[in-house]
Parts: C-alpha cells; structure tokens; sequence
C-alpha cells in the first residue's frame, strides 16, 4: 500500500511538472516555428508528380492574367495543396473584356480583399466534371457566393460562361471560361 502511494506521489509530481515546463514552452516554440517557418506548398519541387493547378495555369499563355491575380491576392499556396479544387479559369482574353483599368485597380495592394474575393468566386472545394453537372445546379464557392450551371446540348455554361475545355490537374481541375466571373454583391 505504501508503494502505491508513493508511486501516484511520483507520477503526480511529474505531471505537475511536465504540465508546467509545457506552459512555458508555447511562446519559445512559436517564436521559433514562426522564425523558421519557410516558404509554403507552391514552392515543392516535384518532377515526378502531375502539375497542381497553379503549376498547370503558370504553362498556360492564356492564362497569366489569372496567374498574376492569383500571386497578388496570396493564393498561391492555397491553390497548391492538396484540394481537390475546381477552378473556373477566365482567360486572358476575359479579363481583357472587363472595363479599362479594373484589373490594374484589382491588383493595387489596397484592393487585395476585393480581388480575392473574386479569385474564391471562380473556386470551388472538390472536383467538379462537367459530366456530373446538371442544369440548374448550384454550387456554393470558397467566398460563399453560389454559381449556377446551365446545360445547353452538349455544352456547359457557369453564370452564363461557357466552358471551353477542363484540364485535369494534380489536385482538382480547371474548367477555362472566357469571361470573369463577378460575385453578387
């Protein structure tokens, strides 16, 4: 009995202990973690592995508009990791469709929210195929707004903007649109 006792002395001593030393450490420990924190998921390098979205519209010459907007509004390493992600992906030529000097103003750093706000609209959590779309459909976006799906024939619209063609990638897929796609406000 005696030995019991003296066991739960010990083991209480070192919880209490070991509790203690731990409330101490957390602003060691984020101080160091923060201070050596490197650079997120978009900078892996992997030659094996397919390309992820944001490696995949990089190649694309139709799409360093989108690219350039998706560094500014710092999503890249969001749109890097492991999703999956659908991304409706305006073209060169969409962004160009919109009134002068709106995507120069967009990528000002003041205007940061308002373009990620509308990066999150042309982005949904989870693989969206065109062929498990159905007229009607809606999908509620990273930034809350909802799209709507329009099927015409054969062919496939979000918010009346066709898509053009999807590209698989390594963590989702991008469904290329030739217009912007603007949140509701």
């Amino acid at each position: 009995m005696k030995k019991s006792i003296q066991l739960v002395a010990v083991v209480c001593f070192f919880t209490i202990f070991g509790c203690k030393q731990n409330s101490e450490a957390p602003s060691e420990t984020t101080t160091e973690n923060t201070a050596t924190q490197g650079p997120g998921q978009s900078a892996v390098v992997d030659e094996a592995s397919s390309p992820n979205i944001v490696q995949t519209a990089s190649g694309s010459k139709d799409h360093s508009t989108l690219v350039t907007a998706v560094k500014a509004a710092g999503l890249v390493d969001v749109l890097s990791n492991a999703g999956p992600f659908t991304v409706f992906a305006p073209t060169n030529a969409a962004f160009d469709k919109l009134p002068k000097g709106t995507v120069e103003g967009l990528l000002e750093p003041g205007k940061k929210d308002d373009l990620k706000n509308i990066l999150e609209y042309h982005t949904y959590v989870g693989n969206l195929k065109t062929e498990y779309m159905q007229d009607g459909q809606e999908y509620e976006q990273v930034n809350a707004g909802k799209i709507k799906i329009t099927k015409v024939g054969d062919k496939v619209f979000v918010n009346g903007s066709e898509i053009v063609t999807s590209i698989p990638t390594s963590n989702g897929i991008i469904h290329v649109i030739n217009d912007v796609l603007l949140p509701k406000k």
